[in-house]
């Protein structure tokens, strides 16, 4: 297999193991006693750990190599989701209770959030070494259709293996991730030779001039997207006046469309037009406001699943981007950047969801306000600098 369908099938694995926990996570956590509140702080620790972390895996890669950082952030997920369900299973027995049971099984996602962080930013990196430049965009499409898949499979999984026991997906996801580093270790091969490895990594921060701007656009799309996922399955139920079950059945098939879309578009679209990132980005922001106002206003399940798929065609944005920071630093810098960029997105999943719930429970328009006019912004900020992301390819 080649390279890239090497690291296709390392991204998807994980993206895979991490989303079969997204339906069982609130059932388990009601049958071991523990809060909403409680839940949540799992995600968002979970996500601090990435941002804080993902910067210095990135730039641990540049000194050791993308291979042993990959082994590592997968064998550190696998042991994290182990505990997770060990403490889990004591919850059951009565061993752990209360605030005690809820330490554990926050430090078991913790160490998961602090390991899984070195995943992403390694594996783009990784690509980064593979592929020349003028191929970028295309192939960084590639990793955003890994993960779009193991969002889309991972529930689906996770909600068929619920039928065994809360648990089974747990030990699923962490026998997946062993599985997975396996497969790395024997079959993926080093991308950074020896000598091309850095003694010491590059100092680039989120303060360089060459980044900064994208860091900025990419935290914008993040924490709108975030706080339009954590609250549109209210919004299909209050403004069509469905029942809960009523309303999880026709959110599952409007997400299931959104990722489709999401997973055609920059697995053969962006593949196929071969366009610069600034094209994809100027297009992907502008399908995002479309998508946004969409659902402000959307009166039926027609135009509010209409407005995610315009948001799910506005998923081009992201390889853009993602190739714009990868062609504004030089090959040195390229797991740093690929940190900072993932520190980006763990920002914006720890605030997304606080913001979108608050705003919700003000009125269930307010959300997709602040995501379409954050996107706006972002979307006016990128069109007055020509000179952003235009790298010629």
């Amino acid at each position: 297999m080649k390279p890239l369908s090497l690291l296709f099938l390392t991204l998807f694995n994980s993206i895979l193991g991490l989303s079969v926990l997204f339906p069982i996570l609130g059932p388990l956590a009601r049958e071991l006693g523990l809060s909403e509140v409680q839940v949540g702080l799992f995600s968002t620790g979970y996500a601090l750990m990435q941002f804080i972390l993902a910067a210095y895996w990135g730039r641990r890669s540049e000194v050791v190599g993308r291979k042993p950082i990959l082994l590592m952030g997968i064998l550190g997920f696998a042991a994290s989701f182990f505990l997770f369900a060990l403490f889990a299973w004591l919850g059951y027995q009565q061993v752990l209770s209360g605030w005690g049971l809820f330490a554990c099984l926050l430090f078991s996602r913790l160490l998961g959030g602090a390991f899984s962080s070195a995943t992403l930013p390694t594996a783009q990196a990784y690509l980064a070494d593979i592929t020349p430049r003028e191929q970028r965009t295309q192939n960084f499409a590639v990793l955003g259709a890994a993960f779009g898949l193991g969002v889309i499979f991972g529930p689906a999984i996770g909600a068929g293996l619920a039928h065994f026991g809360l648990l089974v997906p747990v030990v699923f996801s962490a026998s997946l991730a062993l599985l997975n580093a396996l497969f790395v270790g024997l079959a993926l091969p080093e991308s950074r030779r020896p000598l091309e490895r850095t003694p010491t990594p590059p100092s680039l921060s989120w303060a360089d001039p060459r980044i900064r701007p994208l860091l900025l656009i990419g935290l914008s799309i993040n924490l709108a997207s975030i706080a339009m996922e954590q609250t549109v399955a209210f919004l299909y139920q209050d403004r069509l006046g469905l029942t809960p079950a009523q309303t999880a059945q026709t959110v599952g098939l409007a997400l299931v469309i959104f990722g489709i879309v999401g997973v055609l578009v920059q697995g053969f679209w962006v593949r196929t037009v071969r366009w610069p990132p600034r094209a994809l980005l100027g297009l992907g922001l502008a399908l995002l406001l479309l998508g946004y106002l969409g659902l402000v206003f959307a009166p039926s399940f027609a135009w509010l699943t209409a407005s995610l798929v315009l948001l799910g065609l506005g998923s081009m944005a992201t390889p853009g981007l993602t190739a714009a920071q990868s062609l504004a630093v030089s090959d040195d810098e390229q797991g740093v950047v690929a940190g900072l960029s993932s520190a980006a997105q763990a920002l914006g999943r720890m605030l997304g969801p606080v913001v979108g719930t608050s705003l919700y429970g003000l009125s269930p328009a307010y959300p997709y306000v602040f995501s379409a006019t954050l996107i706006g912004l972002a979307l006016l900020f990128f069109l007055a600098r020509p000179q952003l992301a235009s790298q010629r390819e």
